[in-house]
């Protein structure tokens, strides 16, 4: 790895791209693996859990897994009032797949990226030109695809609620009423695309920072570093829960109001 701790940032913030992959369509193959092992991680064990379920004998893992169902159901009880078979599914699915994308943050930072490059030195590859960012949550592209997922989502159960006829005549509508249909249809052009911005950037924001701290921390002296990485550390437990608590809220109550009349 490089020696400078400019070279060692930037190492830690370049993405593994697929091999001839370049310009705006690239592939970050980090992220997209990373994402993909962690969601078969969530489906694993949930299925697991569901397998071996006993209401006489309850293990650990069985109790943890309840009180998160239990938590993002009543979430959507108080929330979302109408009829969905679909919603606390999704919202389960959010709250745990973001919550193990940003856990990845607690990882050393240089533990992956220094087995991908053994791994990549092993196949004929340069090591300081192999890379691997493990927080699919600091990727931009993966906030931003989750965020417009649930853009799709809010016009899907508009229209649904509503049906099409129903969905322009409100675009058109509110909320200052027909009179002024150009103007209410900015408006709601507006609202739509601000919330998959706000989800994408709120959650890239935060695991950003977070990933940052702890390539800083990292650069410092290992007594320093035991000083103030647990601290931060314990501190950034909370945040990454948060953070994917957030993103399931937002996207309940998105959803809630999409299937509201005005």
């Amino acid at each position: 790895m490089a020696g400078s701790a400019t070279d060692y940032i930037k190492h830690h913030l370049t993405h593994a791209k697929a091999p001839h992959d370049g310009g705006f369509w690239s592939l970050n193959v980090d992220t997209f693996s990373v994402s993909l092992i962690l969601g078969f991680i969530f489906l694993f064990v949930f299925a697991r859990v569901v397998r071996n379920f006993s209401v006489e004998n309850p293990g650990r893992l069985q109790c943890l897994v309840e009180s998160i169902v239990e938590m993002v159901g009543n979430q959507v009880r108080d929330i979302f009032h109408a009829k969905s078979d679909m919603v606390a599914p999704l919202a389960l699915t959010v709250f745990c797949w973001v919550f193990l994308m940003n856990a990845m943050d607690m990882l050393p930072v240089d533990l992956l990226p220094y087995i991908a490059q053994l791994i990549g030195g092993a196949m004929g590859a340069d090591p300081h030109h192999v890379y691997l960012r493990v927080v699919p949550s600091a990727d931009v592209n993966a906030t931003f695809a989750m965020s417009l997922s649930v853009m799709f989502l809010i016009i899907g159960f508009s229209i649904k609620a509503k049906g099409f006829g129903g969905y322009m005549h409100e675009l058109f509508s509110a909320p200052f009423g027909p009179k002024v249909g150009p103007i209410n249809f900015i408006f709601q052009l507006i609202e739509l695309i601000a919330k998959p911005i706000s989800l994408a950037l709120r959650l890239f924001g935060n695991m950003y920072a977070g990933e940052l701290i702890f390539i800083l921390i990292a650069l410092l002296p290992w007594y320093v570093q035991w000083l103030l990485g647990g601290p931060w550390a314990i501190f950034h437990i909370l945040v990454i829960t948060l953070q994917a608590f957030v993103f399931m809220m937002l996207t309940i109550v998105y959803l809630s109001l999409a299937v509201e009349d005005h």
